[in-house]
């Protein structure tokens, strides 16, 4: 494979204008080399596609023609509705996952309905702005979501590892010989093609008997036609499927966002995420009415398009479409062919080039805070255990929310001391809010302090209710004991918050 990134995760400096432009459909349609690295690149994407596609068919119960011909229309529509080139949506796992029970307890046409229920979902989350929440993904959970779905690819791979014969394990060690060693030699081609290809030709050549990609399951020998889902319309109909659409919705728009900001990192190169967002449900719309499964963004083949192929247009990912298309129904027998080994090594190869490993280097740990390791940690552990990245990234978001609270609650600080006029004067600086103006109230010493008290905030700012609430539970305790209580310094966002809330929050208790 060619030189990849080695961290794809760390700050970039902002990718000059002109880099935007050299990576549009204009420009590679002027540079035949340019053209060349988007048509491979969407070969290969495709050829790596087929055994996917079936397998999430069979996860998702139903037949290999709905996720072959859903990984079609995803391709072919989000490389006009979507808002980061390059980028790969065809059916996914993590999708079929959502989705398999309504297939398996109303059948299809429930399941389609689905798939367009939750396309239109994902319409309306990117017209509320849910893209822009992507802001509050910290660092640590993006590294975690990285090397998680590295490892993801590589457990992926296990079932096609396990009980085969034995040549399939040399066939491997030879595949991923070749993708080490030939980006050394030239970039001309792809070197995860050349390897299907060789690969492919030496067990034909030789009457090698080892697991194929025919193996996985029937091919289409037709093309894709309008499909209506035969459900009706009424609030059962919506009760039935609105759980797994909002859940596919979620899960989808996800995963797609992260691999987009992925490949923006990857490609020093800006995505709109909100265009992503409404693409992947106006895509999810149109395969649901051709019949398919759904998808999104799938990681493996956008890193296999975008680092391993080198492509950085919507040329390639129309492509995928259009020849897995084609592969599947006009060449079905030739593809059914090519040895799941050589696609298997192209997808360990993968992952070994997306896995951040300098996050995990010791010099790395040691000077990381362990607060940042332990949201990575958790964020890795938890998508290996429900092999559902969605989930480990709204886990590791809520972990490295709740220490990023516990931490900056602590940089709160009191300093007491007294003025000219007698007054007893606690200086308080930091961030207060729930998590540190809790303990506040124990922080004054009310018995023993004077007649007049006052409370300097000019260093800190009040963030929520909870805090004006905590204030009025210090002066009310003051009062108590006929103290007159001044809050002074108060900027003016937490002078009006505190105008507005207190006396309106049930005083002490």
């Amino acid at each position: 494979m060619p030189d990849l990134p080695q961290h794809p995760t760390a700050p970039r400096p902002a990718a000059p204008p002109e880099a935007d432009a050299a990576h549009s459909v204009r420009a590679a349609l002027r540079s035949p080399r340019r053209l060349r690295t988007e048509v491979l690149g969407g070969l290969v994407v495709a050829l790596a596609l087929i055994p996917e596609a079936i397998s999430f068919s069979i996860i998702a119960g139903v037949d290999p023609r709905l996720g072959l011909f859903a990984s079609f229309t995803m391709a072919v529509s989000i490389a006009f509705l979507g808002g980061r080139p390059a980028m790969i949506s065809a059916a996914t796992g993590a999708v079929a996952l959502v989705i398999a029970p309504v297939a398996r307890e109303h059948g299809v046409d429930y399941l389609v309905a689905t798939v367009i229920l939750a396309g239109v979902v994902q319409v309306l989350f990117a017209v509320l702005g849910v893209a822009r929440l992507m802001r509050f993904i910290p660092r640590s959970v993006m590294v975690g979501f990285v090397n998680a779905l590295a490892i993801l690819i590589v457990i992926a791979q296990v079932p096609h590892l396990v009980d085969v014969p034995l040549l399939v394990y040399p066939l491997v060690l030879a595949a991923i010989a070749i993708l080490v060693l030939l980006p050394r030699l030239t970039t001309a081609v792809p070197a995860p093609l050349v390897t299907i290809v060789l690969l492919t030709a030496a067990t034909v050549v030789f009457a090698v008997h080892v697991p194929t990609v025919g193996d996985e399951g029937a091919l289409p020998d037709s093309l894709p036609t309008l499909f209506l889902p035969d459900v009706p319309l009424n609030l059962e109909t919506l009760r039935i499927i609105a759980p797994y659409a909002l859940g596919m919705a979620v899960v989808g728009l996800l995963e797609s966002l992260m691999t987009a900001k992925l490949v923006d990192e990857v490609t020093d190169t800006h995505s709109d995420k909100t265009r992503e967002a409404w693409g992947q449900g106006a895509a999810n719309v149109i395969t649901g009415f051709f019949g398919g499964i759904g998808g999104c963004a799938m990681i493996g083949q956008t890193m296999i398009n975008v680092k391993a192929s080198g492509a950085r247009t919507r040329i390639s990912t129309f492509l995928a479409g259009v020849f897995l298309l084609a592969l599947v129904v006009g060449l079905g027998d030739v593809v059914a062919v090519i040895p799941m080994a050589a696609l298997v090594a192209v997808m360990v190869m993968v992952s070994v080039g997306t896995f951040d490993w300098h996050s995990v280097r010791p010099s790395t740990l040691r000077r990381m805070p362990k607060s940042e390791t332990a949201v990575m940690v958790v964020t890795v552990a938890v998508v290996v255990a429900t092999h559902n990245l969605a989930i480990g990234v709204v886990t590791g978001v809520l972990v490295a929310t709740l220490l990023f609270a516990r931490r900056v609650a602590h940089l709160t600080d009191v300093v007491v001391s007294d003025d000219a006029s007698g007054a007893r004067v606690y200086t308080v600086t930091g961030a207060l809010f729930f998590a540190s103006s809790n303990d506040l109230v124990s922080r004054f010493d009310y018995a023993r302090d004077p007649s007049e008290v006052v409370v300097d905030l000019s260093g800190a700012q009040v963030w929520d209710a909870s805090t004006v609430a905590t204030l009025d539970a210090i002066t009310t305790r003051y009062a108590r004991r006929g103290t007159t209580v001044t809050i002074r310094g108060l900027d003016d966002v937490s002078a009006a918050r505190h105008a507005r809330l207190t006396g309106t929050l049930g005083g002490e208790g």
